[in-house]
């Protein structure tokens, strides 16, 4: 399987589930900049170098921020790509759940996709209500799976690899 892992603000510590795939599928990160410091504009310019280099079979596995970016290139006529794990979704509109550098992001496209997505949310996500991820996902034409309490799906989660992810994974690239 073809995937591009695409981290959010931070870039994922080692601890994150993303860095656990990252090492046993094996499976890229995509650069997308400053991590601490995002501007749109480079991030989308960024992602779009990596999927050129993926080719257009590829999977993205994005988290938080990463997602914003995904669906906001996914808005420029992007290349093609297979399908989208997008996780936690950070909601950018919200200035009372995201940092200051992740509104620079706004406003979140609500157009659907071009490829079969999947969004997986958090009832207690910090970043985003779960209505608000729900709602990502009408627009988007993605499946929603809610986890339930599991915050913001990262490393305080206490996730390890995940397992759970790689089998939503793998069923999104069944079905795309």
């Amino acid at each position: 399987m073809n995937v591009l892992l695409v981290p959010g603000l931070g870039n994922s510590g080692p601890d994150h589930w993303l860095s656990h795939w990252e090492r046993a599928l094996p499976a890229p990160r995509a650069d997308l900049g400053d991590w601490d410091d995002p501007y749109p504009q480079d991030w989308i310019a960024n992602l779009d170098a990596a999927i050129a280099v993926a080719g257009p079979d590829v999977v993205l596995v994005a988290h938080s921020l990463g997602c914003a970016t995904v669906v906001r290139w996914a808005n420029g006529g992007a290349r093609p790509v297979r399908a989208a794990l997008l996780v936690a979704p950070a909601d950018v509109d919200s200035e009372a759940h995201v940092p200051p550098p992740a509104r620079r992001f706004a406003p979140m496209p609500m157009e659907r996709l071009p490829f079969a997505a999947t969004v997986v949310a958090s009832t207690n996500d910090p970043y985003a209500d779960i209505d608000r991820s729900e709602a990502f996902a009408r627009a988007w034409g993605a499946r929603l799976v809610n986890l339930g309490p599991l915050g913001h799906i990262n490393a305080d989660s206490a996730l390890g690899s995940w397992p759970k992810g790689r089998a939503l994974l793998q069923e999104l690239v069944r079905r795309a």
